[in-house]
């Protein structure tokens, strides 16, 4: 339990935070499942359409310190690999 004003001032910023970051992590999420989705029914211009806008958010939430950059590298290469292989 947060006794001092600074304690209590923190604990408000990291709930305010965590929902921040949590909304960015689903978008990224959902993006990540539309270009899948893509995939899965054959469709290349929706799939590359939806990487790129999916690409920009990586990256974004990478600078942001919310993915870490290998990890979002990789996704993007495997995805960007099935695109191709269409």
């Amino acid at each position: 339990m947060a006794n001092s004003a600074g304690s209590k001032k923190r604990a408000r910023q990291s709930t305010k935070r965590n929902k921040h970051n949590s909304q960015i992590r689903a978008k990224v999420r959902t993006f990540i499942k539309k270009v899948t989705y893509a995939l899965e029914t054959g469709n290349k211009e929706e799939a590359q359409g939806g990487f790129a806008v999916m690409q920009k958010m990586m990256d974004q939430s990478v600078s942001k310190g919310l993915m870490n950059k290998n990890q979002a590298a990789r996704k993007k290469s495997r995805l960007n690999a099935q695109i191709k292989a269409l």
